[in-house]
């Protein structure tokens, strides 16, 4: 039977992604994730899970699921505005707020929705958003879905988002917009020459945190903590419980406008049926044990030293210079994946980063440190770095 020509177009569409190198599949982990996963019946270190603080397996986030599920159900029924506001996602705002420092907080069901949610929800036709070229997708598909203009600053240069802020129009909102924590390179903001254009220009600054929360400061309270800044009100601090957390979902905290702004605009808060029950209660055990587990951050950051001395000794170079995202460069898209594919055969799985994550010509290997590692583990992952890199010609 001859295919629909609508689906031999998108068969010619994959075949142009296939020559690019750029094709991508989903490989199972096994039946769950951990330090140790099964890749196509391989046992393997895992060496890519954002869960940088070992926190998805902790027993006390799963007892919290368990208990709330049992008491309130699997669902909540319907969106925050109509009846699915329950007092599980109000007690966990507030503990949002409180863990931040914040005068309020909301709750989302994730964080790409988070970001969405923030950025559409505060920007309109007329204001002005000026963003980072080497923000997270989530946030520049927001830049897009906002009917604000938008500006792009080059990486980290806060002096040109400073320019752009004060050229933008006098009247309207201005939002300069930019991850704490890059994911892809592993690099911290200038937040407090960020902070800074944005009290002059008389605007908001909106962090994403979510690779920076729980892992970044002293008391893991995300980048502006780790750069010995306070929040104060024109910042918005966006993250998610995905990542070192150890469950799902995402949250914004800041000034009580910015808060009341969202539920009264925010579309994807508005439209969206609220988070179960069991989230909310997962949510506010992962915050909870941040404060109850401080020595998971000493051995991640002590973990993520040894990574890189490991790698240095060996010839390779890391990206970044500090936390548990440790990029390795390779350059083109083909290399990458069979770097990739080799070190999983070799028993490491770290998969290829490649465009459109990554800018062309920077595709890397993305290598990342959780505190359920062990120190042998940092040695193998470099020694089998090292046989791979042989294998395809590096």
């Amino acid at each position: 039977m001859t295919r629909p020509p609508a689906l031999q177009a998108l068969a010619q569409r994959a075949r142009d992604t296939q020559a690019l190198g750029l094709e991508r599949g989903l490989i199972s982990m096994g039946p769950a994730c951990g330090r140790w996963v099964m890749v196509q019946g391989r046992r393997c270190l895992l060496m890519a899970s954002n869960d940088y603080l070992g926190l998805a397996g902790h027993p006390r986030l799963a007892q919290a699921a368990v208990e709330a599920a049992g008491a309130c159900g699997t669902g909540s029924g319907a969106s925050r505005l109509i009846s699915g506001t329950l007092d599980s996602h109000l007690e966990l705002e507030r503990a949002i707020a409180q863990f931040k420092h914040a005068e309020a907080a909301l709750f989302f069901p994730t964080g790409y929705t988070t970001n969405l949610g923030v950025i559409s929800g505060l920007a309109r036709e007329g204001d002005l958003i000026v963003s980072d070229r080497l923000n997270h997708a989530s946030l520049i598909d927001a830049c897009r879905l906002a009917k604000a203009g938008v500006r792009v600053y080059p990486h980290g240069e806060a002096a040109a988002a400073a320019e752009m802020l004060a050229q933008g129009p006098d009247s309207g909102l201005k939002l300069l917009v930019t991850d704490g924590v890059f994911s892809m390179d592993g690099d911290i903001a200038p937040l407090a020459e960020l902070r800074q254009a944005a009290r002059e220009a008389g605007g908001l600054l909106v962090i994403d945190d979510a690779h920076a929360t729980g892992v970044y400061g002293a008391a893991g309270r995300g980048s502006l903590e780790h750069l010995g800044l306070e929040p104060t009100p024109e910042v918005v601090m966006v993250g998610t419980f995905s990542k070192a957390l150890g469950g799902l979902g995402g949250y914004v905290a800041g000034a009580r406008e910015v808060i009341q702004t969202l539920v009264d605009h925010s579309r994807p808060f508005i439209y969206s049926t609220a988070p179960p029950p069991a989230q909310a209660a997962v949510a506010r055990a992962g915050l909870e044990l941040v404060d109850a587990e401080p020595w998971r951050r000493d051995k991640l950051r002590e973990l993520s030293a040894l990574l890189r001395t490991e790698l240095a000794e060996a010839g390779l170079t890391a990206l970044s210079q500090e936390g548990p995202i440790v990029p390795v460069l390779v350059g083109e898209p083909a290399k990458t994946v069979a770097l990739g594919r080799a070190l999983t055969r070799r028993g490491v799985f770290a998969p290829a980063v490649r465009p459109p994550t990554v800018p062309p010509g920077s595709s890397r290997i993305r290598l990342t440190v959780t505190a359920a590692h062990e120190p042998e583990d940092m040695k193998l992952a470099v020694r089998v770095m090292t046989e791979a890199a042989r294998e395809v010609g590096l």
